[in-house]
């Protein structure tokens, strides 16, 4: 490794956005779960989110919400995995 190379450093940069629930771009089986939603519903729980993690989620974060934890977001609007589901 030269002097050169030696002085070069990564640097990682950590970007936030805000947006709703009704604009995010799920992914994998939150994606599907997402889709059985009403936009009234994803502005529900976008508001419960906000309220529940002042600092924010990462993206990651709220698509396994969605995607492994179906009864936790279910609750968040007053209904059951089941019902959600069975629409």
């Amino acid at each position: 490794m030269n002097q050169q190379t030696k002085q070069l450093k990564t640097i990682i940069m950590k970007i936030i956005t805000e947006t709703d629930l009704t604009t995010f771009k799920f992914w994998a089986g939150a994606k599907d779960f997402s889709e059985l939603l009403t936009y009234t519903e994803l502005k529900e729980i976008t508001d419960q989110l906000e309220e529940l993690y002042p600092d924010g989620l990462t993206d990651t974060q709220i698509n396994d919400l969605f995607w492994f934890d179906e009864d936790f977001i279910s609750e968040l609007i007053g209904l059951d995995t089941e019902t959600i589901f069975n629409r």
